[in-house]
């Protein structure tokens, strides 16, 4: 069984709790308290990185990819740490976000890639991620939640023997420091840093609270979505400001100390960078299926299955999750073992408290298993379909009997739904796609909504896209994507 990726990357950390010691930041000098060497470091990024690239696949562009990738090497031979083997890879998501793990390895994701607009934005971000690698924020956090105790095992395993998680969140396979931030301090401190290797790199250091400024325009736009569905927030950036960056005093002062490198004439990038993005998928990859109001709808494997319409989705490389509006009931779909016996695949991979139920039968007219019963006292469901030579396994698993009660029929009415892509929803199975325009005299946000394929947030989404969020309008000339 191999583990999930969160519990592998945590037994990487518990193996250095014998090896305590303080070592000097690379950064300021200063003694830091870590539990693991730089070459510690440098394994665990190795380890976790092939983790990462299970768990979410890399973009296939490779001219995208060495793009990014020379950027960011010119900015890691400014940090610190320059003999660090720097890898900086695009992730295949639609998440607006970027991380890195220790030892050099930095991930921006395709969505996040949308909504910037220049090379020197672009460079932002990755600076920003360097930043951290090289004052070693991941190692000290790590370091310090481990020394505290907290090395638990987030969440519950749905499917232990087939590999399977479901948590109590949709980002829990991954660290949660990695991903989600180190604190304010710890964000400053990057930002300062990654000012500063702008600067020496020949770019703009002010690019970073431009960049700041998206992803906190961001972080608003998802906050008044949340407030018209009566849900929380979600947020998946790190790293963003409660106030606008342009009135963070703090945030100012650590960008400006970056101006003792800045070259005469920076160079931006943005007709290059626009140039680069053309094209690019928004939104979901067709690799992972396209979501049309909570239907999965996957041309390239010939299925469709509609998830609930208020539940929140995730859909990954090699799974879909969806979690309940309450967050006490999650479903999931995944690829299945090779084989063509789904009673035997249930058998024999779940491990279900005593007096599960398995039947055969069949799923839209497709050989299938269901089972049904508890693991370790949360009601699961689960089926098990034959399609194409191919098993998927349909999983849903509450909180309590009493979430089970309420949720009986929307996990069971998920699971049948289950069935052949028709053809009207193979032509729908089409993704969005980032095209670049030349704005007209008169032309407004609202106009160019009108003909988006974008929802209804069509105008608020294009106006995030070029920074003229909440109400900004373009100038005649101006470049601006769209989505197609």
């Amino acid at each position: 069984m191999t583990l999930s990726l969160f519990r592998r990357i945590t037994l990487i950390a518990l193996g250095a709790l014998s090896l305590t010691h303080c070592t000097s930041n690379p950064v300021s000098g200063d003694k830091d308290f870590v539990l693991m060497s730089e070459q510690q470091e440098r394994q665990q990024g190795a380890q976790a990185h092939q983790d990462i690239l299970r768990e979410y696949a890399a973009l296939t562009a490779p001219a995208l990819q060495a793009y990014v990738n020379a950027i960011g090497q010119k900015l890691a031979q400014h940090s610190q740490r320059p003999d660090l083997p720097w890898t900086f890879t695009l992730l295949d998501s639609p998440d607006v976000n970027a991380f890195a793990l220790p030892g050099g390895y930095v991930y921006l994701t395709r969505g996040l890639l949308a909504y910037l607009n220049s090379e020197a934005e672009l460079a932002g971000v990755l600076g920003h991620e360097i930043g951290h690698v090289t004052a070693r924020h991941g190692v000290r956090q790590q370091s310090a939640s481990t020394a505290a105790g907290l090395d638990a095992v987030l969440g519950s395993i749905l499917l232990p023997g087939l590999n399977s998680q479901a948590g109590a969140g949709m980002m829990q396979s991954v660290a949660p420091a990695w991903t989600a931030g180190y604190g304010r301090e710890h964000e400053l401190e990057s930002n300062r840093l990654g000012a500063q290797y702008l600067a020496k790199s020949g770019y703009e250091p002010q690019a970073m609270i431009a960049v700041i400024g998206m992803l906190r325009d961001q972080a608003l736009f998802a906050a008044e979505q949340a407030r018209r569905e009566g849900r929380e927030p979600h947020s998946s950036f790190h790293g963003t400001f409660d106030t606008h960056p342009g009135n963070d005093a703090r945030l100012k002062q650590v960008v400006d100390a970056s101006n003792q490198y800045r070259v005469a004439a920076p160079r931006e990038g943005r007709a290059e960078y626009l140039q680069k993005i053309d094209g690019l998928v928004f939104g979901d990859s067709p690799a992972q299926g396209i979501v049309r109001d909570n239907m999965l709808l996957h041309a390239q494997l010939g299925f469709a299955i509609q998830f609930p319409p208020d539940w929140r989705m995730s859909n990954k490389a090699d799974r879909v999750l969806a979690r309940s509006p309450q967050g006490d009931a999650v479903l999931e779909l995944q690829r299945g073992p090779k084989g063509s016996q789904p009673l035997a695949t249930l058998q024999n991979g779940l491990k279900l408290d005593p007096g599960a139920r398995f039947d055969n039968g069949t799923l839209s007219g497709f050989p299938a298993a269901f089972a049904a019963g508890t693991q370790q006292g949360k009601p699961v469901v689960v089926a098990s379909v034959v399609f194409k030579e191919a098993q998927y396994l349909i999983a849903g698993m509450t909180r309590d009997k009493p979430v089970y009660d309420r949720e009986r029929t929307v996990l069971r009415s998920a699971i049948n739904s289950f069935h052949a892509i028709t053809p009207a929803e193979r032509r729908a199975a089409q993704p969005g796609v980032l095209k670049t325009i030349s704005a007209r005299p008169g032309m407004t946000m609202a106009s160019l909504a009108k003909s988006s394929v974008l929802g209804g947030d069509a105008e608020s989404q294009l106006r995030l896209l070029n920074h003229l969020y909440p109400a900004g309008e373009p100038k005649p000339g101006q470049r601006l994507k769209i989505v197609q």
